[in-house]
């Protein structure tokens, strides 16, 4: 259904209910500083771990509710399994807010981020 007057086609109930989906799962500064390492290469549950501050059981289920929505995938390498992102676009989004976020950190207070 077209919007009035605009010309674009309002996304379907299904696509506007992924969004949110995936926006909410992003909505934990945890998960996403985990997609924002992992955006910049691959990591194992420890390095991850260790980057960003967070216990290994909290991040490896954090990485369970990413992976199950589609967001990062892992594959076996030797006895460990490595984690990547299994959605470019999805980086695309987070780099673009974070960016956005961070040239105007003079001029907006930074918001409180809970620990992992």
């Amino acid at each position: 259904m077209a919007a009035a007057g605009s010309g674009f086609e309002d996304p379907s109930a299904d696509v506007l209910d992924r969004a949110a989906a995936a926006f909410g799962l992003l909505a934990s500064p945890a998960r996403l500083h985990i997609v924002w390492a992992l955006a910049q290469g691959e990591s194992d549950v420890t390095g991850l771990a260790e980057r960003v501050g967070g216990a290994l059981p909290a991040v490896s289920q954090h990485l369970t509710k990413l992976k199950l929505a589609g967001l990062v995938r892992a594959r076996r390498e030797g006895r460990r399994q490595v984690y990547l992102v299994d959605d470019p676009d999805v980086v695309d989004v987070v780099r673009l807010m974070v960016d956005r976020l961070s040239g105007r950190a003079g001029d907006i207070p930074a918001p409180r981020l809970r620990g992992l």
